[in-house]
């Protein structure tokens, strides 16, 4: 959708042609339905965008022509290195092979492909049409160009691509979101905080700065720029980290505990679940439109 939304022909590829038909009937779906709230993206209308995206289950035929291929599928690494290496034996010299893995290292995914310099990390994050950054993560030997291409075709596209500059376990959203998830689990494990007010802390506090500033820029602003922040509140912040307890196991009463607690706001049978990322998603779309509209600094 986001691809077709910058104007570029989609081919989707699945090796179960009822997967293609389910997929472009949900596409055609939500696109209409963008349309109808004012929120497709892109100058294209729906029927446009729709005529720009196909499928097929031959291979060969999805990366005939193609500029950038993006891989999409479960996070297993041989499943993924096993569509790699299919894609490393047909395509020519002049596509960008991209992964969508939250975790897997490119070392791990594409060491020993003939076409490693044009292999790259671009991980979206969920959901990305309303969530536009994608982190790029080069291999080792990945090609500077394929980095530079990718993030130029992102960026065309509406979303917000950082570069990653070398790889790293969990890149960085996800080393950030853990690093959270952590200290949330140890103050409920340790009995700082309830689960619902842990939430509210992120929801109704950090969260709606993040949304516009980041951490760093967060320092720099809530004093006379960072060299006064560190110096005003450095000794302070490493008292507190020194005290941070070790990684959770996720596991035994706290995992019970929290999963209560989720349940009595969200039950967790699919139809609840559904409708609750349906209400996060509508947020989103919201809140992506507002910062849309706010003045660039």
């Amino acid at each position: 959708m986001l691809f077709a939304s910058g104007g570029f022909k989609v081919k989707l590829y699945d090796i179960e042609q009822q997967q293609i038909t389910n997929a472009l009937e949900n596409i055609r779906k939500e696109i209409k339905l963008l349309e109808q709230l004012g929120a497709l993206k892109g100058t294209l209308s729906a029927e446009q965008q729709l005529s720009l995206i196909t499928g097929c289950s031959n291979i060969q035929e999805a990366v005939e022509g193609a500029m950038h291929i993006q891989e999409c599928v479960p996070e297993n690494l041989e499943v993924k290195k096993e569509i790699f290496a299919q894609l490393d034996g047909i395509v020519g010299d002049d596509v960008v092979l991209s992964s969508s893995t939250s975790c897997l290292l490119p070392s791990r995914l594409f060491s020993g492909l003939a076409h490693v310099k044009q292999c790259v990390v671009a991980h979206p994050v969920n959901p990305p049409y309303y969530v536009p950054l994608v982190e790029l993560v080069p291999h080792p030997e990945t090609a500077p160009a394929t980095v530079d291409r990718t993030h130029a075709l992102m960026q065309k596209i509406g979303q917000s691509p950082v570069r990653v500059l070398k790889e790293i376990d969990g890149f960085a959203l996800n080393r950030l979101q853990y690093a959270v998830i952590s200290e949330a689990w140890r103050l409920v494990q340790d009995g700082i905080v309830s689960p619902s007010d842990l939430d509210l802390v992120m929801s109704d506090g950090l969260g709606l700065r993040y949304a516009f500033v980041g951490p760093l820029e967060t320092m720099h602003l809530n004093a006379e720029g960072m060299l006064s922040y560190c110096n005003r509140y450095g000794e302070g912040m490493k008292r507190v980290l020194k005290t941070f307890g070790p990684i959770p196991e996720f596991s035994g009463s706290t995992v019970e505990k929290v999963h209560q607690a989720m349940c009595v706001k969200v039950p967790d049978d699919p139809e609840h679940l559904a409708a609750r990322r349906q209400w996060r998603d509508a947020c989103l779309m919201r809140l992506a439109k507002l910062k849309s509209q706010m003045p660039s600094q």
